[in-house]
């Protein structure tokens, strides 16, 4: 931190000196001034409901791909393993309104094969209203681009990414509007190789033993995706509109895997043994949407009803070979472990909701709506001994996991203005019904559950000047259906990943109260709690010495936090956002046979500082910087991060073009390290990721660009994401 903040205000100065030899005389500053304001967004925008993250307007967000812009988003934090969160909140993600039903490794691919050029900007909503659906601790909402012009419009653009290895990026949007009828879709392909190189440390100790096993792994996956959507609108009268739409996301991933773990028993320098893993993975997914939907305009007054239908069909197909020798130090071969584990996942989802609203009195307006699910998840593991090339079925360690799980749930909401005050509440309720069975353990596990989440929002308004508001909201997170899989899947001999059948779904509830000054000054004073909250947990024995990735309910994490966001204009040249976060976390919970607790401090710090270098010449600049502080999440304790980036754009072809350069995570500093030091575990890793890059894109835009298409929000959102 302290050697990465003055080359951070070293480069922020060499841009700004390079800008101040383009500003224009101050005269002309002085009258044009109030025109600028008015026609430029912040990157940043803070409203009462949500903050918004402006990527169109951010050199290093587009260019790359959604994945990569949501590490941009301020507050969002991302691993490679499909986790969104907000500090100890999961974020649900959002595409126009529509959930994006995917989690795990399907939802990294399928967001890193969306070009972030057709993306406008990103919400996130800490404490979402009653009419969404309750999955997660929050959402992120990610608005595409769309056209708003009769005729045909739209935009193509294209990426080349270097850092390991080169990737590429190629997408387009297209509007077709002609009287009562409005055609739309949007394209997107990825080629993305990446390395990730992974150091490890596991210490199994006994009263009578002590075995040390220090492992490199360098892991390199290669995903190729293609992603579509085709829509129709037709407006059958002035007051009804009927439409239909289908999105469709196909990948292809191949990993090839390569460890070298050195045993070192007794405290001696000289390893005893070494275990040379080799794995080969390949995955294809194919995950589509159907959606009906009409819209029923009741009267002048803005009272309408919605229907939404949806069936969602989704296919994986993985198979991974593990071959894994062991070398004893001045012996031959000792052991040879290899396998073959097919698998394949299929997911069925039907689900429909409809939706009023209506006014009551002429001034409190009312949302209310229903909603009911219906999902079908059948899962097949078969495990293989690989004997002199040929396979030989495992029973005892395949698995056939099936799960059902039924949904029905209906809101309701209220929202007016009483003079200053702007008040909003509501309620969902949500009844469940599930059942997990594993054929080959016979093992049923049957869940029934209601559950009613409130929300409140109220804003005060004491002058233009002084604006305080407070919400509150509560949420669940149901367990992702890989999750709940008993299966096991090996990593080598002594190693393997297993899901809980048992576990419970999480309860989030949170609190904040903010104030804002002058529209631009926003302090926010914030409490959650999290209850049962699911987290990925290691396991080691230090007798057998194996380790294991499961998953675990966690108890209770709490948070208090104080926040501070501003947007500031030094100069017409010049804009730059500031975003800082402290908090202090309690947590405790069991853990494999004891009992954990932890206090701690949280920071984070955020600002991206963007110039025009040359007015004249379209040309531009942005220079982000962003670090968060050392955490505890349950035993793990996670190091700090920090990344540092920097990129440049030309506007080109009459400003219908845009050709950028970026250059992200420059000294480096952003990997992901973790220590597990409670009781008998002691364990850790550094991974890191290639997020040290170069990347060149062009984004062109045709046509002319005045109309939307409508944004749907449809009835299989929550349902979709929870599909690995």
């Amino acid at each position: 931190m302290k050697t990465i903040l003055p080359i951070f205000i070293l480069i922020s100065f060499t841009l700004s000196a390079a800008a101040q030899q383009n500003r224009p005389d101050t005269m002309k500053v002085q009258q044009l001034k109030d025109i600028v304001v008015t026609s430029r967004l912040p990157q940043v925008e803070r409203r009462n409901d949500k903050v918004i993250f402006n990527v169109q307007n951010s050199i290093l967000a587009s260019g790359s791909t959604v994945w990569d812009a949501l590490r941009k988003a301020p507050g969002i934090q991302t691993n490679e393993n499909g986790q969104v969160t907000q500090g100890t909140k999961s974020m649900t993600v959002y595409i126009d309104g529509k959930q994006v039903q995917m989690t795990g490794e399907d939802l990294t691919a399928y967001l890193s094969g969306l070009p972030a050029d057709n993306v406008s900007r990103i919400e996130i909503m800490r404490t979402p209203s009653a009419k969404y659906d309750i999955q997660g601790g929050g959402i992120v909402n990610i608005i595409t681009k769309k056209s708003k012009a009769q005729g045909f419009n739209g935009t193509i653009n294209g990426a080349y990414t270097q850092a390991t290895f080169g990737s590429q990026t190629a997408g387009g949007t297209f509007n077709y509007k002609q009287n009562k009828l409005n055609i739309y879709g949007n394209y997107g392909f990825s080629n993305k190789s990446i390395r990730r190189q992974m150091n490890t440390y596991t210490i199994y100790q006994t009263p009578d033993s002590y075995s040390d096993w220090r492992g490199k792994r360098t892991i390199d996956p290669v995903n190729k995706s293609h992603s579509y959507q085709l829509g129709l609108d037709y407006d059958i009268n002035p007051r009804q509109v009927f439409g239909f739409r289908v999105t469709g996301f196909n990948s292809d991933r191949n990993t090839d895997s390569r460890t070298i773990t050195n045993v070192f028993n007794d405290h001696v320098s000289v390893a005893d043994s070494t275990l040379n893993t080799n794995v080969r993975s390949n995955s294809a997914s194919n995950n589509y949407s159907f959606n009906l939907n009409y819209k029923l305009k009741l009267d002048s007054a803005g009272n309408s009803l919605n229907i939404d239908v949806d069936y969602v069909p989704y296919a994986n197909n993985s198979r991974q070979y593990v071959n894994a020798l062991t070398y004893i130090q001045d012996k031959n071969l000792n052991n040879n472990f290899n396998i073959f584990t097919p698998s394949t996942q299929r997911i069925n989802i039907w689900s429909g909701k409809a939706d009023l609203t209506y006014k009551i009195a002429g001034k409190w307006a009312m949302e209310s709506g229903i909603k009911y699910t219906s999902i079908a998840s059948d899962n097949l593991f078969l495990y293989n001994n690989v004997l002199e090339g040929a396979f030989s079925p495992d029973d005892g360690k395949s698995n056939n996991f099936k799960y059902t799980e039924n949904t029905a749930a209906a809101y309701t909401s209220i929202s007016g203005t009483l003079g200053k005050w702007d008040l909003q509440a509501g309620l969902r309720g949500e009844h469940t019904r599930t059942t997990g069975n594993s054929i080959t353990q016979q093992l049923i596990t049957r869940r029934n559950y209601l559950r009613l989440f409130p929300t409140l929002f109220i804003t005060y308004k004491a002058s233009e000047d002084h604006v305080f508001s407070f919400n509150y909201n509560s949420r669940m997170e149901r367990p992702a259906y890989m999750q709940l899989n008993p299966a096991r899947s090996y990593s080598s001999p002594y190693s393997f990943q297993q899901g809980n059948p048992a576990l419970r779904p999480a309860i989030f509830r949170s609190g904040e109260l903010s104030y804002t000054f002058k529209q631009n000054y926003t302090l926010t004073a914030s409490y959650s709690k999290l209850q049962d909250l699911v987290s990925n947990v290691t396991v080691q024995d230090n007798v057998s010495k194996t380790f294991y990735d499961t998953q675990q309910n966690l108890d209770n994490i709490e948070d208090y936090t104080l926040g501070f966001m501003t947007n500031l204009r030094p100069t017409d040249w010049w804009d730059m956002n500031v975003t800082i976060e402290g908090a202090y976390r309690k947590q405790h919970s069991m853990y494999t046979d004891g009992y954990f607790s932890s206090d701690d401090y949280i920071l984070y710090l955020n600002t991206t500082q963007s110039f025009v270098l040359s007015k004249k010449h379209g040309i531009k600049a942005e220079l982000s910087g962003r670090y968060e502080s050392p955490v505890y999440q349950g035993v793990y304790h996670v190091d700090r991060t920090s990344d540092i980036s920097l990129g440049f754009s030309k506007s080109i072809l009459k400003q219908q073009g845009t050709v950028k350069l970026a250059f992200a995570d420059i000294f480096y500093k952003n990997p992901y390290k973790l220590d597990i030091a409670y009781l008998q575990q002691r364990n850790g890793m550094i991974q890191k990721n290639d997020t040290r890059n170069v990347s060149l894109s062009f984004s062109y835009k045709f046509g002319k660009n005045t109309f939307s298409s409508r944004k749907r929000q449809t009835a299989s959102e929550e349902e979709r994401r929870r599909a690995n």
